[in-house]
This record gives structure tokens, C-alpha cells and sequence, in this order.
């Protein structure tokens, strides 16, 4: 059976990239997890209520920094620009792998059996959500409520910075050289 090329650059590079990006992740989860909910969440002001709500809050924040200067990225207009753009979303980008690392360590084991005593240990998983069983709804709340004030904002910057037609309010205008029949706009004399 032959192989292609494609099936080739699969299996080498998008398969470890993959797996690359998911490592640290999980390394994330095993390393800071513990610490970051059972010990810096509940130390937050407001504690860790408040902690969800700021991780949902940066969720549409660090998307649109991942996003917007992708937005401006033109290949047929210049090409060096373009990949400036690309570059510059970059720490969106990295940010964003932060707050899905940090969103990722409150994820408790699907598997009943799988819950040890380091899940239930101060700052474990299942120790999150015992402790704090609606932290999941803070963090979504606060997303949306997030998302809905920055498109709101957007909204309003786009109509403020969008051109406005000619006022009607206003004299009709002279004529110019590059008009049809040189009036302006205006009928000619009969």
C-alpha cells in the first residue's frame, strides 16, 4: 500500500504538533493546578468566585487580542505587513493557552474510581468543585457578560468611526469639473 506525502506530513508534523501544544496543558494541570485553585483562588479579592469571574472575563479579551490583528492581515497588499500581523497576534494567542490552562485545572475526573486522594487534596480538582460548586457558573456568566460589553464597545467605535452621507440640511453643491454636464448635481438652464 503506498503512501502519500500528505499522509507523511500528517503523521510527522501535525500529529507532535498536536501533541506539543497539549503537553503543556497537562503539565499545567499537574504542576500549578493544586496551587492555583487551592491556594492562590481562594487568597484572590473576593476569593475564588471572583477568580472565575476574572478568568471568564479575559476569555473574549484575550480572543479579540488573538484575532484583531489577524483582521488586518492583507497577502495580496503586502506581504511582510501581513506576517507582521500574523506575529502580532501572537501573545493573544499565548495568552489565551493561559487562561485555557488555567480554565483546564478545575476539570475533574470523569471516572468516579479516578478520584484519588490527591483529587480531593487541598486545591485538587475535586476539591474546587466541592468547595465551590458554581464556579463554572461565575466563569461562564462573566464570559458572556464580557463579550457582551465588548461588542457593545465595538459596535458604538465602528458607527462613530463609519462615514456619514452629506447632510440634507446643507446647500446643494457647486459644480465640479468631473460632473456629466459640469452643474454639480444641479438641472441645467432650460
Amino acid at each position: 500500500m503506498k503512501t502519500s506525502w500528505g499522509d507523511r506530513l500528517f503523521g510527522c508534523v501535525v500529529l507532535p504538533g498536536f501533541v506539543a501544544l497539549l503537553m503543556p496543558l497537562v503539565l499545567f494541570d499537574m504542576y500549578w493546578g493544586h496551587e492555583l485553585w487551592g491556594d492562590f483562588a481562594p487568597a484572590w479579592p473576593g476569593g475564588a468566585y471572583a477568580f472565575a469571574g476574572t478568568v471568564g472575563a479575559l476569555v473574549p479579551l484575550v480572543f479579540l487580542a488573538w484575532v484583531a490583528p489577524l483582521f488586518r492581515m492583507n497577502w495580496k497588499k503586502s506581504k511582510p505587513r501581513s506576517l507582521a500581523w500574523a506575529a502580532a497576534s501572537l501573545p493573544g494567542l499565548a495568552a489565551g493557552y493561559l487562561v485555557a490552562g488555567v480554565i483546564s485545572t478545575t476539570v475533574r475526573p470523569k471516572r468516579r474510581h479516578n478520584w484519588d486522594a490527591d483529587c480531593y487534596s487541598q486545591g485538587g480538582p475535586c476539591w474546587v468543585h466541592v468547595h465551590y460548586p458554581w464556579l463554572w457558573v461565575v466563569g461562564l456568566a462573566s464570559t458572556l457578560a464580557a463579550a457582551a460589553l465588548l461588542i457593545t464597545v465595538l459596535v458604538k467605535l465602528s458607527r462613530r468611526a463609519a462615514p456619514t452621507g452629506p447632510s440634507t440640511s446643507e446647500p446643494a453643491a457647486a459644480p465640479t469639473p468631473r460632473s456629466p454636464s459640469g452643474t454639480g448635481g444641479r438641472r441645467p438652464p432650460a
